[in-house]
This record gives C-alpha cells, sequence and structure tokens, in this order.
C-alpha cells in the first residue's frame, strides 16, 4: 500500500454546495426585490387600474348629464384612491395623485366603456411605464414583511452554504505513516483507536472512529468518504483505499452488519462486532 493517501473534496459535494449556494442566492434576490420594489410596484398598478375602473363606473351613470366640458371639469377634480398605509406604495408616491388625462376625455371613455382595460389603461401603462405585473389583490404591509422574512433566512442559508463549501474546500482526509489525519481535528495514529463502527460505510460512505484520550475518555473521528476522496473506480477509489489502510493498521472493536447473499436477509441485517486481536 501506498505510504499517504490524501482524499480531497469531491466534485459530488462542491457541486451540491455550489447549487445550494445558487438556489437560496437566487431565492434571496427575487425575495429582497419583491420586498423592496415588487409588491410595491404592482400595488401601484392595482390602485391606477382602479381609478379607471372608477371613472368609467362613473362615466356610465353621467354620460347622459354631462357634455364633454362637464366631464373634463368633474374628472380634472378626481383623485386616484389610495389605501391609507402609504407605505405599501413605492417610495416617493405622492399622498395625492389626480385621475390621468386619458380620464378626462370624454370623447375617448366613451369609445372604451365596451374594452376600457386594452382601449384606456393598457395604452395608460405603456405611457407612464407602470411595467409591473398587475395583481388580483393589493399587498398589505403584513405580506411585503413577509416577503423580508424569507429573504433574510435565504441569505442567512446562503452565508451558511458558502461558510461550509470554504471550509470543505480546504480540508482533506489523509493516512499517512500509520496515522490518520482527519478532516477535521487533531491527527490520531492507528494504535490509539479502539472502535471502528463500519454500518453505514457501504451505503453512505460514512463510518465513525474512536480514539483514546487523556484521562480515560475517548474521542469520536468522522470519516466521509463521500465528501472526501469518494469511491470513483476512474479515480482510483481514494476513500476506499484510506479506509483499507485503516483497517490494516486497527486492532480493536469493528462494528458492521453480518453480509447477507440476499436482500431480504440484507433487510433482517443485525449489526454484529468483532474484537481483532492481531493487525490483518
Amino acid at each position: 500500500m501506498p505510504s499517504s493517501i490524501v482524499c480531497k473534496p469531491t466534485p459530488w459535494f462542491l457541486l451540491r454546495a455550489a447549487a445550494m449556494i445558487l438556489m437560496f442566492g437566487i431565492f434571496a434576490v427575487m425575495f429582497y426585490k419583491d420586498g423592496k420594489w415588487g409588491y410595491r410596484d404592482k400595488n401601484l398598478v392595482y390602485y391606477h387600474k382602479q381609478a379607471f375602473a372608477a371613472a368609467v363606473a362613473a362615466f356610465g351613470e353621467k354620460q347622459n348629464e354631462l357634455g364633454p366640458a362637464e366631464w373634463r371639469e368633474f374628472a380634472s377634480t378626481q383623485k386616484i384612491a389610495l389605501p391609507e398605509d402609504r407605505s405599501v406604495l413605492p417610495v416617493g408616491t405622492p399622498d395625492s395623485i389626480p385621475w390621468p388625462e386619458e380620464l378626462w376625455d370624454f370623447a375617448a371613455v366613451k369609445a372604451g366603456l365596451d374594452a376600457w382595460p386594452e382601449k384606456l389603461f393598457d395604452p395608460y401603462r405603456e405611457r407612464v411605464g407602470l411595467k409591473a405585473k398587475l395583481p388580483d389583490t393589493p399587498y398589505d404591509a403584513r405580506k411585503i414583511a413577509e416577503q423580508w422574512y424569507v429573504f433574510w433566512i435565504c441569505l442567512t442559508l446562503t452565508i451558511v452554504a458558502l461558510f461550509f463549501l470554504l471550509r470543505t474546500m480546504g480540508r482533506s482526509m489523509r493516512m499517512e505513516d500509520g496515522t490518520f489525519h482527519p478532516a477535521g481535528g487533531a491527527p490520531v495514529k492507528l494504535s490509539e483507536l479502539v472502535r471502528l463502527d463500519l454500518r453505514h460505510w457501504q451505503r453512505k460512505g460514512l463510518a465513525f472512529a474512536w480514539a483514546k484520550s487523556e484521562g480515560g475518555t475517548e474521542r469520536k473521528i468522522r470519516i466521509d468518504g463521500l465528501t472526501y476522496g469518494g469511491f470513483g473506480i476512474e479515480q482510483g477509489q481514494p476513500a476506499e483505499k484510506l479506509m483499507a489502510e485503516l483497517k490494516a493498521g486497527f486492532s480493536g472493536e469493528i462494528i458492521d452488519y453480518e453480509i447477507s447473499s440476499t436482500p431480504e436477509e440484507a433487510a433482517d441485517a443485525t449489526p454484529t462486532t468483532e474484537s481483532e486481536e492481531t493487525k490483518v
């Protein structure tokens, strides 16, 4: 066996961590946008359209009573009905917004009665740049606050995932001259290991070892073959080679499942322990 085996972070882990960072990062940007601008911009579009609906309804009631001049005078004094809580509107929205000039035109409003959203409101949106999607109902302050809550959660998860990615990239597992260097923690000599748990090694690439510590206590060591080294044949199965050398230099208790010949027997398998009196 080689005197030194190094297991670096696997592409599987790096890709998974990068995907999580990308996913949480995109969500954070989306919720930040909705909390900062998106929902407020949509609310502004909603209340402008409500003004057009109110104008069309008023025109339907007054068109036989008012002429073009009277209608223009009436419409020019009307205001868009805005919510009492102005925090749900974009920053800088005036406290009072008059009806758009499109609604002052008697002939234009009359011509658009049958299809006012397309003939009146849509051209107005295009002219003033109200490009946000029109919501079915306005968003209240609670709904906007929820976007901020989720934004902070996603941002936190992004930072946590980035932390673990950077930390893992700077680590490795190494077996060198009878000493095991775990990904985290101090190195340990194989002669100091007293117990080895391999019950999850075959299925999850995960094992645990315990080493003697000063004072009679035991130190638990994590051996993560999927994160470090991996089992790819094209890469030479570095994690499997490291485990083989660890077992070859280990004398102590091994916890493992019995190997069964059929899936049914494997499902009923129970952990067994064995004590190796001599090195393999």
